[in-house]
């Protein structure tokens, strides 16, 4: 009885963590195919204009960067929220006033009534590993013939040449009497591979976000964009109970990258220094600028919490 309740609740739990899943939708109306990064990898190998990644987490941030077909357009990065259980949520990529591409939320919607995926809109399991890059496969094949007539000796030479992909025959006829009378063919074939334009490896000559006049050691490599965070703090800051928030903030700060001040500022939404002191030692590890982390020692309340969280610093 025992294993079987076991096997019961087993069921129920996958069962419910499963249910739990949510859908984006990223769409773009005037034509501009794009890829899809999610966390830093690569969800949809060949550019699309309308994407729908399934099976993503419940209570999940994910850091989108959306890069398009045209490499003169810059890419776009946003970072989403899964806030309810069971949603599917849509943004449309579009111009803003000042001709530049943002991301916007446009609707969400539970699931189990959400519309049937339209035929030109690719569809995408979330996958923690990059997609395979796309392959192309151009042939090219030049022919030339020449015919001439005259008397003389003919002689016939044929030659075939192989290098990896490229081949080339070569079929000559040569008369000896001072002209020539025969045929010669050549013919080229060519075969090309592209692939994604989209790198792990860093777009600029540095490894990591250089602060203006921070020299000191760093904790993770690009802080949140100021729009990023600014959208980040309200989410923790309309929640009703310092609890919520406490989730709410964890969750934003577990995939992203802050700096001090805005892990101060985050700090500033509690109001108890108990939960303060739980958040300000989980943002430690997520802070670029770390030897400015004793900024948020203003914060909070009590010398005793400072401490606490000095002594937990000094023993990392």
């Amino acid at each position: 009885m025992k294993k079987i309740l076991l096997f019961i609740f087993a069921a129920f739990t996958l069962i419910t963590s499963q249910a739990q899943n949510c859908n984006a939708i990223l769409f773009n109306q005037d034509g501009n195919s794009f890829q899809v990064i999610l966390n830093g990898i690569l969800q949809n190998s060949n550019f699309e204009t309308n994407v729908k990644i399934t099976d993503l987490s419940f209570k999940g941030s994910y850091k989108v960067t959306v890069i398009f077909e045209d490499n003169k357009v810059p890419n776009l990065e946003k970072t989403i929220y899964m806030m309810e259980s069971n949603t599917e949520y849509t943004y449309n990529i579009k111009k803003n006033k000042k001709g530049k591409y943002v991301l916007r939320a446009q609707s969400f919607v539970p699931i189990a009534q959400a519309t049937q995926p339209a035929p030109t809109q690719a569809v995408i399991i979330y996958s923690t590993t990059p997609a395979p890059a796309p392959t192309q496969t151009v042939t090219q094949t030049i022919s030339t013939s020449t015919t001439s007539h005259n008397n003389g000796t003919q002689d016939n030479v044929y030659m075939g040449v192989q290098v990896g992909d490229v081949g080339m025959n070569l079929n000559i006829n040569v008369n000896d009497g001072g002209s020539h009378s025969g045929t010669t063919t050549s013919s080229y074939s060519e075969t090309t591979t592209t692939s994604s334009n989209y790198t792990n490896e860093p777009t600029s000559a540095n490894d990591h976000y250089i602060m203006a006049g921070y020299n000191g050691s760093i904790g993770c490599p690009y802080p949140m964009s100021d729009s990023d965070f600014n959208s980040a703090k309200q989410s923790v800051a309309s929640k009703d109970f310092s609890e919520s928030k406490l989730i709410v903030a964890k969750q934003i700060t577990k995939v992203n990258c802050l700096t001090s001040n805005q892990a101060k500022q985050i700090i500033q939404l509690f109001d108890f220094d108990k939960t303060k002191l739980e958040y300000a030692k989980f943002a430690y590890g997520h802070t670029f600028d770390i030897g400015n982390y004793y900024q948020v020692n203003d914060a909070f309340d009590f010398d005793s919490s400072i401490r606490e969280l000095n002594d937990y610093i000094n023993g990392k």
